[in-house]
């Protein structure tokens, strides 16, 4: 098991830049890691996604480009990198954790409780 903690989030410019952090409790060696983003009254996404070593990753089409995953699992954190952001990038960001591979489909086991990015135009 393994408890996830984000940060990073706040607030931002439209243009401009922030780096999401994902910090484990554990080891996150044995799991694909993943960042999602709820807007008010809209679903939850998954927007990117990166293997367990790093070497795949993969993103939403409207975040390629600009956002970045990557991971270190001798640091058990996973970052987002987000450029060029958009006021249609306002949303909870979460990271979240499952076993398996990324390149098969699988439901996403353990959360983070999510920090808040605001975009102003």
């Amino acid at each position: 098991q393994v408890q996830l903690v984000e940060s990073g989030g706040g607030l931002v410019q439209a243009g401009g830049s922030l780096r999401l952090s994902c910090a484990a409790s554990g080891r996150i060696t044995m799991y694909v890691m993943g960042w999602f983003r709820q807007a008010p009254g809209k679903e939850r996404e998954l927007i990117a996604a990166i293997s367990l070593s790093g070497g795949t990753t993969t993103y939403a089409d409207y975040v390629k480009g600009r956002f970045t995953i990557s991971r270190d699992n001798a640091k058990n954190t996973v970052w987002l990198q987000m450029n060029s952001l958009k006021s249609e990038d306002t949303a909870v960001y979460s990271c979240a954790a499952r076993r398996g591979n990324i390149r098969a489909p699988g439901s996403y086991d353990y959360w983070g409780q999510g920090t808040q990015v605001t975009v102003s135009s």
